[in-house]
């Protein structure tokens, strides 16, 4: 399990706090960690430093989006391994399928990926059909990771 931190950060290293439990269909998982380089102009985080940190503010961005939706938690964590595709989400939800999508920029998806994490968590397996993937989805798929207990149909050849 793991705590939030002051700075809402979580640590897999400490328990998680006790609360009230609801049903949860899905989390989305967005890294803060990730850094890229400040762009002309941009404003954001500490002026001093040439980086800027795109998930901190589209997480916060994101759980406003999804304030409505008590099945869906907004979750920033320290890092999910894909540093080159900042900002990074993972889409992940008990027996469903994971999703990890890069590329997420800011402002300028939030909505797309809110109207994901709806779908995601209405679904059953957590497969999205292609056609119902917002644009900043598809594009930036790296991973769909099957769920812990999946066994194909048939053994590899």
């Amino acid at each position: 399990m793991a705590a939030a931190r002051e700075d809402g950060v979580l640590s897999a290293l400490a328990p998680a706090p006790a609360g009230p439990a609801r049903p949860l269909q899905a989390s989305v998982f967005v890294c803060v960690s990730c850094r890229r380089p400040r762009g002309e102009g941009e404003t954001g985080g500490d002026p001093n430093v040439p980086h800027v940190e795109p998930g901190r503010g589209f997480a916060a961005a994101l759980a406003g989006a999804l304030a409505d939706e008590a099945n869906i938690d907004v979750v920033p964590v320290e890092c999910l391994a894909v540093c080159r595709r900042a900002c990074t989400v993972a889409f992940v939800a008990p027996e469903k399928w994971t999703y990890i999508v890069g590329d997420v920029e800011g402002e300028a998806h939030v909505a797309e990926i809110a109207t994901a994490a709806r779908a995601y968590a209405a679904s059953e397996t957590g497969i999205l059909r292609w056609a119902d993937r917002p644009p900043a989805f598809k594009k930036g798929v790296v991973a769909r990771v099957p769920p812990t207990a999946f066994r194909p149909e048939r053994a590899p050849t």
